[in-house]
This record gives structure tokens, C-alpha cells and sequence, in this order.
């Protein structure tokens, strides 16, 4: 990596605030990477569908979480998986349940703070990839999920995997929720919840659950459909119950694996109440808040743009990791 790719980000001047540094990124889509599909059956007797890059023995391998409905085609993994193709590394996206473009069998799906997911898959990688140092990035949601479970197995972590990156995750989930039904942002919400309530309601049909679906129909918040879905079937009592034992934030200080924590300042995702204050972070993590960049936006260089600043800087980080000392 030479020095360039490892600089702080700077919004370019053209793309000004966190709404059109989060949208404009999404017209910049590369192509899809050359991935291969391999499906996992998971332990409670469910699957997920994970895309490989094609294996390149002895190179580091970097596992990438995707956000809330995203998958391997989104904007930020495609960026990510082609920037790896290109210097030679590994790379996988496994799809939380549901998000692969095939309903998982079971009537759970996924949530902010599965850690128990996260920690199945990188257990499953670990034991399988011996060809070089595992790394484990996420993004949103998928980071918040990897936050937690970093600070949940302390030093443990390290028998899975070398470091890890997370990218704009919503550190306390009230904060973050309560800003997507407001303003703006709910253009984000309506996006998210014509997916999510078509899936929640598709579940229900099939495992005959009983669930309000009429509550469900009208949700026009992730508060709502939170509190009408995701809590009851994932075991939490209530939205806020949910949205408190799920947020990563109370759960930095105990993180033990180098840890790379990039947040922008102003994310409308992620509000500036959200991102750590003093004390709550361990010495295990590098925090960054750039001024600008949006949610996992990070566009970079002149009109109409690039994203290679983000996959440039996790490689950067992650390659310093796997260098040996000097």
C-alpha cells in the first residue's frame, strides 16, 4: 500500500452534505465481482448463501458483513471485492439470513445485534481457511453485529480472526432509530421497510406465526416494525428492549482485537449523540470521524467520483496488521 491509500478521508467539494454523500455513491456502483456461491447450512438447522472471490492460496482473506437488506451486490461490497480481486487477496460476503435473493428456511431473519450469527460464521471460516490471516469487516448493521460480538469475546476473538474494520455502524440503536423516522430520513426508512415488511410478511404466511400483520402493513418506522417483527421474533420485549441489548456501544471498551471504527460526522444514519464519547472505546480501537463522507458513502476524487478510498483504507489497515514486525 503506498501512503495515498491510507490518508483521511475528504469529502470532495462538489458532493457537499451527508445526504448526497450517502446517495450519489449509489449511481457509482462498479460491476459485479467474480463471485462464486457456496451455501452454509447453519446449526439450527437453517442456511445462508456466502459469495467467494476465487481462492488465492496464502493471501489474506477479509469476511465482509453487509447492512441492513444489503448483500454482496451492494455498492460498498462490490467496491471492496474488486479492490481484493485486484492486489491478490481473498474475500467473502456471507448474507445474513434472508438477503441473498432466497427466503431462509426459519421464521427468524436477522438483527443489529446477532452476534451469535457473526461469531458462527467466523467460527466456520476460521476452521476452514488455513491459506492465510482472516480479517472481518462490517458494515451498518453488519458492524454494529461484529462490534458486539468483538466485545462480548474479549481476547477470544483472536483465535478467529487477525483484526477488523467497522464502517458508519449504528452504535446505540435508539439514537440511530429514532433519526430514520425523521425528516429526510425517512425516504431511507420507506426503502428499507418495502423489503422488510414484504419478507416479515411472507414469514408469517408460511409459519402461520402469530404476529399482528395489520401492524405490520401500517409500519411507516423502523420503530414500528421493530416492535411489531423484529423484537417479538427474536426474542426481545419491545422495540426498545431490542434496540438497547443490541447496540454495540456499551460493548467497545472490552474489545481486544485491533479494531479500525470509521464513523463520519455527518452520517444521517448515525447522529453525532451515537458515536462514542470519552472513555467508551478500548485501546484496541483506531477511531476515525472524518467531517464528511455520509453513510458509507466515502466518495473520493473529482466529478462524478470514485469509491476507492474505503477499500483502499481497510486494506491499508488490514495489511498493516498482517505485516510482521519490523
Amino acid at each position: 500500500m503506498n501512503a495515498a491509500q491510507a490518508t483521511p478521508y475528504r469529502a470532495p467539494a462538489w458532493l457537499p452534505g451527508g445526504h448526497l454523500q450517502t446517495i450519489w455513491p449509489l449511481a457509482r456502483t462498479p460491476r459485479v465481482p467474480p463471485y462464486s456461491r457456496v451455501r452454509w447450512e447453519t446449526p439450527d438447522d437453517d442456511f445462508i448463501h456466502a459469495d467467494w472471490l476465487p481462492l488465492n492460496d496464502g493471501a489474506p482473506l477479509i469476511v465482509l458483513f453487509h447492512g441492513l437488506e444489503g448483500d454482496s451486490r451492494s455498492h460498498y461490497a462490490r467496491a471492496l471485492m474488486r479492490s481484493l480481486a485486484t492486489i491478490g487477496w481473498n474475500g467473502v460476503v456471507p448474507h445474513f439470513r434472508g438477503c441473498s435473493g432466497r427466503p431462509n428456511r426459519l421464521l427468524r431473519a436477522y438483527h443489529s445485534g446477532d452476534s451469535a450469527e457473526i461469531g458462527w460464521i467466523l467460527a466456520r471460516v476460521a476452521k476452514r481457511y488455513r491459506h492465510g490471516p482472516v480479517f472481518a469487516a462490517g458494515v451498518s448493521l453488519g458492524g454494529n453485529a461484529l462490534l458486539k460480538w468483538l466485545g462480548e469475546q474479549g481476547a477470544a476473538a483472536g483465535k478467529h480472526i487477525a483484526g477488523a474494520a467497522a464502517i458508519c455502524p449504528p452504535l446505540d440503536l435508539t439514537v440511530s432509530g429514532m433519526a430514520l423516522g425523521q425528516g429526510f430520513n425517512r425516504l431511507y426508512t420507506h426503502r428499507f421497510l418495502r423489503t422488510l415488511k414484504a419478507k416479515a410478511l411472507d414469514k408469517i404466511a408460511v409459519h402461520k406465526a402469530a404476529l399482528d400483520v395489520d401492524r405490520i402493513r401500517r409500519a411507516h418506522t423502523l420503530y414500528a416494525f421493530d416492535d411489531a417483527f423484529t423484537a417479538p421474533v427474536h426474542g426481545f420485549d419491545g422495540v426498545l428492549d431490542y434496540w438497547q441489548r443490541a447496540s454495540s456501544r456499551p460493548w467497545l471498551k472490552h474489545i481486544a482485537t485491533p479494531t479500525l471504527l470509521i464513523n463520519a460526522r455527518n452520517d444521517p444514519f448515525v447522529p453525532p449523540a451515537a458515536l462514542p464519547q470519552q472513555g467508551d472505546c478500548s485501546p484496541a480501537i483506531t477511531q476515525e470521524l472524518p467531517a464528511g463522507g455520509g453513510h458509507v458513502g466515502f466518495l473520493s476524487g473529482n466529478f462524478p467520483g470514485t469509491l476507492d478510498w474505503l477499500p483502499q483504507r481497510l486494506i491499508a489497515y488490514f495489511a498493516g496488521l498482517a505485516r510482521p514486525p519490523a
